[in-house]
Order: C-alpha cells, then sequence, then structure tokens
C-alpha cells in the first residue's frame, strides 16, 4: 500500500481535523517519515500572511526531499492559496474543509485534482482514537461570526455553525471507552456552539460531564462576551479544568475598535477578576504592533496588562493579511518596536506565572504524555507544565502531585 505522510500547521482545530482525515484513510499506510512516503498531506494554516509563507516554504523543501512524492494541500490554506498552488504546479491535488470524509478516494486519483467543496459543511465523521496523544481534542462547532479587522478565519471557514450534539455525545463516550479521560474542546469560535441550533456551550458541557471515563474537559478560546451565566455556574465543578482562555486581542479601548472586536476593557477587568476569584488561570490572544498602536497607546495598554491576573499568553505580533480590513490601515508599527513590545508583554506574563505557580504548586492533577529518558511532561489542572523523572513507565497515567518544585519556566517532580 502507498505510504502517506500528514504535515499539520496551526491550531488544535487542525490537529482534530487532521485525526478526521487519518480516521477516513482506509486504503493506504500511515508514514511517520515525509521523505520515504509516496503522498504528503499538507493540513495548512493561512492566519497571516507569514503562514501562508511557511507552508510555500515546506513545499519546498519538500519537493527537494522527495521530489516523486505527491503534495495535497488541505486545510484553511486550501481556501485562500490553493487555487493558484495548483495552477502552478506546486501542488498535486487541493481539497476544502468538506472534504476530509473523501480523503481515501481523492488520494486515488491518478491525476491532479482541486476538490474545494464548501464553507457550509459540518463533520460526521466519529474520531475514534487520537494517535500520538493522550488527550482528546473535539470540535464542537464550525466557523466564526465576528469580522474582527485583522482575520481572514470567516473567509476561509465560513460563518458559525455547530455540530450535532449526538455526534459530539457519540464520539466522546467512544473516545472514554478507549481509555481517554481528558477532552479538548475546540473549533473555531467555541464559544458560540448552539446558538443556531437552539442549545449552549454550558448545556453541552453538562451533558459531556455525565459520560462515564470523563475526568477532565479543557476548553479552547472563548469570547469574552461568551461568558453568560449558565456557563459561570460550572466554575466550581470539579471535571472544569481550572484554566481558560479568554481572547482579549488589546487592554486598549482604541485598539480594540479599530480591530472592530466586541469587547471593551472595563469589562473585560471585571470579567477575569471574577474568574480569578473562583481558582482559575488565565489565558489570552494578544496582538501587538497592529496599525495605530502609538507609543501612548501601548503604554496604557501594558499598565492594564499589569493590572489583570493573566497566567498565560499567546502573544502575536501583527502580520499584514491580504483582503482584511487592517491591511489598509496605515499608521504601520516598524518590525523592531514590535518586537521590543512582544518582549515586553511576554516578560510581564511570565513573571505572572510563576507568581501564581508559587501559590498554586500543591495536590496537582497531571495527565502525562509519552517520555524520553525517564523524563514525562504533562499539564496540570492550570494548563502549567509539569517535568517528572521517574524510572517507572508515566505514558499516559495521570498523577497528582502533592507539591512541586517551582522553576522559572516550568514545575518538576522526582516521582
Amino acid at each position: 500500500m502507498k505510504k502517506v505522510y500528514f504535515k499539520t500547521f496551526g491550531c488544535r482545530t487542525n490537529q482534530f481535523d487532521t485525526q478526521v482525515m487519518l480516521s477516513n484513510l482506509h486504503q493506504f499506510t500511515i508514514s511517520n517519515e515525509e521523505s520515504q512516503s509516496d503522498i504528503v498531506v499538507i493540513n495548512s494554516c493561512t492566519v497571516t500572511n507569514g503562514a501562508d509563507s511557511s507552508v510555500r516554504q515546506y513545499i519546498s523543501s519538500l519537493k527537494r526531499k522527495n521530489p516523486n512524492a505527491k503534495i495535497i494541500l488541505a486545510g484553511c490554506g486550501a481556501h485562500a492559496k490553493g487555487e493558484t498552488l495548483w495552477k502552478d504546479g506546486s501542488v498535486f491535488g487541493v481539497m476544502g474543509h468538506s472534504e476530509k470524509s473523501n480523503i481515501n478516494k481523492l488520494l486515488q486519483n491518478e491525476e491532479p485534482f482541486y476538490e474545494i467543496g464548501d464553507l457550509n459543511h459540518i463533520d460526521t465523521t466519529v474520531v475514534e482514537n487520537f494517535i500520538g496523544k493522550s488527550r482528546a481534542f473535539i470540535k464542537i462547532q464550525e466557523g466564526c461570526n465576528f469580522d474582527c479587522s485583522y482575520c481572514i478565519i470567516p473567509q476561509v471557514r465560513g460563518r458559525a455553525r455547530s455540530h450535532a450534539e449526538d455526534t459530539i455525545l457519540e464520539q466522546i463516550k467512544i473516545l472514554a471507552s478507549n481509555g481517554y479521560g481528558e477532552f479538548v474542546l475546540t473549533g473555531t469560535n467555541v464559544g458560540s456552539y448552539g446558538r443556531d441550533i437552539g442549545s449552549s456551550l454550558a448545556a453541552l458541557l453538562k451533558k459531556i460531564s455525565s459520560i462515564r471515563g470523563v475526568r477532565r474537559i479543557r476548553i479552547g478560546s472563548l469570547e469574552p462576551i461568551q461568558i453568560d451565566d449558565g456557563f459561570k455556574e460550572l466554575l466550581n465543578e470539579p471535571w472544569m479544568a481550572k484554566h481558560l482562555h479568554i481572547a482579549l486581542q488589546h487592554t486598549s479601548d482604541e485598539m480594540l475598535s479599530l480591530m472592530n472586536r466586541r469587547n471593551k476593557f472595563n469589562e473585560d477587568i471585571k470579567l477575569l477578576n471574577f474568574l480569578a476569584e473562583h481558582g482559575y488561570a488565565l489565558g489570552t490572544d494578544y496582538i501587538v504592533g497592529h496599525p495605530g498602536e502609538s507609543e501612548a497607546i501601548w503604554k496604557e495598554a501594558m499598565q492594564r496588562v499589569w493590572s489583570l491576573p493573566l497566567t498565560h499568553i499567546h502573544a502575536f505580533t501583527y502580520s499584514r493579511r491580504d483582503n482584511t480590513a487592517s491591511a489598509f490601515i496605515k499608521q504601520d508599527i516598524s518590525g523592531d518596536i514590535a518586537k521590543i513590545r512582544h518582549n515586553e508583554l511576554t516578560s510581564c506574563i511570565k513573571a505572572k506565572n510563576r507568581e501564581f505557580r508559587e501559590i498554586n504548586y500543591k495536590n496537582l492533577e497531571v495527565l502525562l504524555e509519552s517520555g524520553q529518558n525517564n523524563i514525562y511532561k504533562g499539564f496540570d489542572q492550570y494548563y502549567n507544565t509539569l517535568e517528572v523523572f521517574s524510572q517507572e513507565d508515566l505514558s499516559g497515567n495521570w498523577i497528582l502531585a502533592e507539591s512541586v518544585e517551582v522553576q522559572d519556566e516550568k514545575n518538576r517532580l522526582q516521582f
């Protein structure tokens, strides 16, 4: 049988989508060596121009390593740049989001193909195993109805639509029976789940928690306005991971307006303080160097960051994305200034994270990943990394760390 290698770029949603494709692949052998594979499927990201460049660079590198491989482009990049790459011969085939379940048939094509499908599709594939993962990623919705000025994702993922509740619950039941205890709910805009089908994220969480074997539920990025009363009622449930990722994107109201965001700082700080009072570690996305971010705005923004109970951050230096509103805003910020601001921001949150860990270093529930050289790593309930030294194979095991050694970047434990 022909060998197929999967290369995944980008977010957790893409990780899930790769598992969907793997689950639908029946007449091929999965390969771990791109240079020895007959077919390479690239599950691409297109969130920035830089993401597109990374995919193109990978394609060029692959052609040097394995010139005979058939390259198939999937993912968000298929919708943004797929036609161009297919027409110029950079890839053998292009498959859109709606074609993942057809991958077994598509990979049998002897002639180049372009099957982009549509952006109204909802996956029905039930993923029964996650290759190489101790946690299970569950995509509960697709698409986004927000129109943030810097973002192209609604153009390549479509509008928000929820997966069927029965399909989600069936998938989790199967995965739980296969030994998975931690589930990560993901999607393009997770907090919008249920609004198109008369349900809600809180209602779904309650049903998931009642499934035998479900030990912990993590939730992907949420918008501040999506933390409603129903969700707040679940904060003290034992199965809720004590970490939430709330996408603020900035702390300046002027920048939030430029970005066409729906949140304001005064409401954000009230929400984050409320969540912190319930013992939650809190992460956020933050864009640095967006056009219009003057020095005065930045100073005010950083003062506000210091006032927030944040413990984790995904900080992004703004990268112009073609076909977005932000791409037409003047007042560009130089790369050198953006880099300095990025470092200032991440240093701030790094200090806050250590401060949090120095308080929360006892009774940590950790699911360990596979290890090497007697060193195992996993995440505790606060989404902080614990590094465990053990002569015993702890791969995929849950441990309760009664007390850990707090280090600069992570916690450590001699088991």
